[in-house]
């Protein structure tokens, strides 16, 4: 069954990296909303949508839609999913879900009062790199995760004499509030935070947290690498496992091999050696390694009624109480180091 999908901000993002992967998982773009006519007539004209809004509140009204899917600012995330979810429409929100914990709460509240489900943007679940390591992961022969790092780096933010971190919070540092816990498998039991700042907008904190189920690890996120180069690395830790990701596409699992130079006979054993893998960019498919299309794939399922892994607003509440706090503590040792 195709589903008729009503989308809200038709920005570089949602036209490049979403748009394209609804057509792909059988939905359709009936209709467009923006407050740029330029930007919401090329999507029209692009995906074939029928109908072009410039006011949100009319979209959402237009007759014959299955689901809204929207990718706007956190404020306008919160309200217009509300609204949605009160016409009995399911949603698909771009991170973050709302500015602050309160108004994902809200948004949770509003999906469980329609019971119908909303789907948050944590697409680096279904990164290839993430997704096969969590699959390896709940496959068993892991064993439980022991310890975790992982570095997201991106470029500098400008604000002259006023630094103000909180979109980098917001559109940056939410993805490892949602992702790494969900690689743990449990959620942040507590975190401790060390920031410095060499020079405005120029960021760079280490987070080091424990898990409700004992894992342990840090995080390193900051502004000050550039995002043309690949700052993404996650290494997962169990009993002489270990899996390390690169740039979301590159993994290597490592096991228990036995030392190799003083045995003649020495080769490569299946459950012992390491494995590996890269994806092939020279093959002649269509694949989004860093899974949005995935992501689309399973909003798609829920908003049918079907089972799915999709995250969900209760996710999202999850990942932005972390994000709060661990807002709240890299703006106090900011403050603490600029005394």
């Amino acid at each position: 069954m195709t589903l008729n999908i009503g989308w809200i901000g038709c920005g570089l993002h949602a036209s490049q990296m979403l748009m394209p992967q609804l057509g792909r998982n059988d939905m359709r773009l009936a209709a467009v909303c923006d407050l740029n006519a330029a930007a919401a007539e090329a999507a029209r004209w692009r995906y074939g949508a029928e109908a072009v809004y410039s006011d949100w509140r009319d979209l959402i009204a237009h007759k014959g839609l299955d689901a809204i899917g929207m990718a706007v600012g956190p404020d306008l995330h919160r309200e217009a999913s509300i609204a949605a979810l009160q016409r009995g429409l399911p949603v698909f929100l771009e991170k973050p879900p709302a500015r602050d914990r309160k108004g994902a709460e809200e948004i949770a509240h509003a999906s469980e009062k329609a019971n119908k489900p909303v789907i948050v943007g944590f697409m680096k679940r279904y990164s290839t790199g993430n997704k096969i390591a969590a699959n390896i992961i709940r496959k068993g022969d892991f064993g439980p995760v022991l310890g975790l790092s992982g570095s997201y780096m991106s470029g500098p933010a400008y604000f002259g004499k006023t630094p103000d971190y909180t979109s980098f919070f917001l559109h940056h540092c939410v993805h490892y509030m949602d992702l790494m816990p969900w690689l743990a498998g449990a959620p942040f039991a507590d975190f401790e935070i060390r920031a410095s700042e060499h020079q405005p907008g120029h960021m760079l904190m280490h987070m080091n947290f424990a898990c409700e189920n004992g894992a342990i690890g840090n995080i390193i996120m900051g502004t000050i690498q550039s995002r043309g180069t690949p700052t993404e690395a996650i290494t997962i830790m169990g009993d002489h496992r270990r899996i390390e990701i690169e740039n979301v596409i590159n993994i290597r699992y490592f096991r228990d091999p036995a030392f190799k130079a003083d045995d003649p006979a020495a080769g490569l054993a299946d459950g012992a050696d390491t494995l590996s893998w890269t994806p092939n960019f020279t093959a002649a498919a269509n694949e989004d390694h860093k899974g949005y299309a995935a992501l689309m794939h399973d909003a798609a399922l829920a908003f049918a009624g079907d089972p799915s892994a999709a995250p969900t607003i209760f996710d999202g509440v999850s990942a932005m109480a972390s994000l709060e706090r661990m807002a709240a503590r890299v703006n106090e040792e900011l403050r603490r180091r600029r005394l």
